[in-house]
Order: structure tokens, then C-alpha cells, then sequence
């Protein structure tokens, strides 16, 4: 098969799913990784699933209430807005971190240059940093807002709402939404942790490799040699100095006495 971006496509194999390959030891962290990394994506995307199902209700209460009457508006964008956000969190997290979790399990002695590993660290923070925006966002709004009509008045406003059901206009009385902030919680939290995780694990391989320190004990593999500098230089060990010659006591060479005098003077 091909090679993409120097990685072999024929380890690509459903066996590497077995749980005696995916869940063994001979890795830095591998069980750990794996453990973070899908706890991270299975929570973020569950929050964007259940988002996106309390988007599409308020979506359709915009459109059900102006299709009876063009004049009535509902003002509910702000849920929409944060929803939509969500929604491109949680596929973000999948992506960088569901990448990670198959690298790892298909390529876990892959080289990576050193620009590669700055964009694993560089999208890992991003992560982090949206779903802490998106989780304080989603949740003070969800506590804060809700819904409003205009064009109509009150009583009016509310035969139209009953008209199409659901969608309570107070958010925090929707459960999907509610429970679309519950899972988007823990998300986070998961998500801060697999980017620990895979800075401290990309130091690890800068210095030791891939393979586990047990690992290494047990095959007998050493520390990798010091790499050259990053200036480009190498570490030279300057030749030794050479003992001063001593002049040999000889009494046939004794030191002449600069402080006497000559005789006959």
C-alpha cells in the first residue's frame, strides 16, 4: 500500500483494535492516552449532539411562528449562536485528539519533525481554550436568557408558542440543553487533560522514544545520544591540555644566581 506523509498505510489493521494490542504496555502512557483522549471526544461530542437537537427545536420555533405570522418574530440567537459554537468544539476535539488516539495506535514509532510536534502542541491549547470558552459561555447564557417574541402582543404571542409546542423559551427549562452543558463540563476538563498528557508525552519521546520505560529495561535500550544543538552546532569535546615540561634537574645545568656578584669585580 501507499506511503502518506511517511506513514506505512498497511498498518492500518483491524487486529490493532484487540485489546491485547491497543491496551498493552510497551508504550509511554498508551493506556493512559487512550483512556483521556476518548473520554475528551465521546463527551464533547455527546454535548454536541444533544446541542445540536435543542438547536434545530429553536430553529424550527423561529420558522413555525413566522410562517403563521411574517410580522411575529422569536429572538432566540443567542442559544442558537452558542449551539452552533458547540457544535464546531466538540468536532474540533474529535479531530485533533480522535488523530492523536489513531496515530498512536496505528504509528506509535512514527518520526515526527519538529514543526509537526509544534502543531500538536499549538492545536492542543486551542482546544483547551475553546471549550473553556464554550463551556462558560453555553452556561451562563443557558442560566441567564431566554426567548422573546415581538410584532404581536403577549396574549397572542403565546397562542403561537402553544401552536408549535416545545422549546420552553426559558432555556434552562430545555433538558436537552441542560444536559447538552452537563457533558460539555466534564469535556473539558478531559480535553485540558489529554493535552497535558500529550505535551508531556511528546517531551518523553523527544528524549527516551516511544517505548515505555519498562520497555526499555526489559529489551535493554538506552537513552537515545544527545542530539546536536539547535543553533545547528555540535558539542565538541576540546582535545586535552598537554603537561608543561618541567626543565629536568640536572646539577650540570644548575640556575645561575642573578643576585651575585663576579669575582675580580
Amino acid at each position: 500500500m501507499a506511503v502518506i506523509w511517511g506513514l506505512d498505510l498497511r498498518e492500518m489493521q483491524w487486529s490493532k483494535f484487540g485489546s491485547t494490542y491497543m491496551w498493552n504496555t510497551d508504550y509511554h502512557r498508551r493506556r493512559t492516552k487512550f483512556i483521556v483522549y476518548q473520554i475528551a471526544m465521546i463527551c464533547c461530542v455527546v454535548s454536541e449532539s444533544l446541542g445540536t437537537a435543542a438547536l434545530s427545536d429553536y430553529v424550527d420555533q423561529q420558522d413555525f411562528v413566522s410562517h403563521l405570522n411574517p410580522a411575529v418574530k422569536v429572538h432566540n440567537n443567542d442559544f442558537i449562536g452558542i449551539a452552533s459554537y458547540n457544535i464546531f468544539v466538540g468536532v474540533y476535539v474529535a479531530t485533533i485528539f480522535g488523530s492523536a488516539f489513531f496515530f498512536d495506535l496505528f504509528w506509535p514509532e512514527r518520526h515526527e519533525s519538529p514543526s509537526v510536534k509544534m502543531a500538536w502542541r499549538i492545536c492542543s491549547v486551542l482546544a483547551c481554550l475553546m471549550t473553556l470558552a464554550c463551556a462558560l459561555a453555553f452556561t451562563i447564557i443557558l442560566a441567564r436568557n431566554s426567548a422573546y417574541v415581538t410584532g404581536t402582543n403577549a396574549e397572542n404571542a403565546q397562542r403561537l408558542l402553544a401552536e408549535y409546542g416545545g422549546s420552553p423559551m426559558r432555556y434552562r427549562d430545555n433538558g436537552r440543553a441542560i444536559a447538552s452543558v452537563v457533558f460539555e463540563w466534564p469535556g473539558m476538563i478531559a480535553t485540558f487533560a489529554s493535552t497535558i498528557l500529550l505535551w508531556r508525552s511528546l517531551d518523553y519521546i523527544d528524549t527516551y522514544g516511544p517505548k515505555s520505560s519498562k520497555t526499555r529495561t526489559r529489551d535493554g535500550i538506552s537513552k537515545p545520544t544527545d542530539k546536536p544543538l539547535d543553533n545547528g552546532s555540535e558539542s565538541v569535546t576540546p582535545p586535552a591540555m598537554e603537561p608543561a615540561h618541567t626543565r629536568p634537574d640536572n646539577p650540570n645545568h644548575a640556575t645561575p644566581n642573578v643576585n651575585s656578584a663576579y669575582d675580580g669585580v
